[in-house]
């Protein structure tokens, strides 16, 4: 008996801006509060929610990009 190989992904595998590696897009939300540890309060449109900012440099009023509870990037405004 054979063991599976793991499938090897390649750029056909990601069509329509979604990746099947997470099948999620970033979405845009404004800091409405800095937590301190990395941490902010976000506006998502539907209520607030706390996210990670610690690879960005977020101030707040600032519009970031969010993908899986971290912020990816700052907006340009």
């Amino acid at each position: 008996m054979t063991t599976p190989q793991p499938r090897r992904l390649n750029a056909a595998d990601c069509y329509d801006d979604i990746c099947i590696t997470c099948s999620d897009a970033a979405v845009q939300v404004r800091v409405v509060e800095l937590l301190g540890d990395g941490l902010a309060l976000v506006d998502t449109g539907a209520g607030t929610e706390e996210v990670s900012v610690a690879l960005v440099s977020a101030l707040v009023g600032d519009l970031i990009l969010v993908h899986a509870k971290e912020a990816i990037a700052v907006v340009p405004g």
